[in-house]
């Protein structure tokens, strides 16, 4: 697994996840949504733990610079 994603797309994603997890717990999300949105969190969290997305892969992109 080769690093593709750069420190602003880690960022935004830990943010989100954060984001996403309060509402949920906050019960501001309920339901369904609520439940997609808080394990589309956490999802956002282990990508940018391990800065590597599988999504990225069959569409070429990478965010992350050469040298990171």
């Amino acid at each position: 697994m080769k690093k593709n994603m750069g420190s602003a797309d880690r960022i935004i994603r830990i943010i989100l996840a954060i984001v996403f997890g309060v509402l949920y717990y906050q019960g501001i999300i309920p339901g369904t949504l609520g439940i997609v949105l808080f394990v589309l969190g956490i999802v956002f969290l282990l990508t940018s733990l391990v800065r590597f997305c599988p999504l990225y892969v069959p569409f070429g992109l990478r965010t992350s610079k050469k040298n990171e």
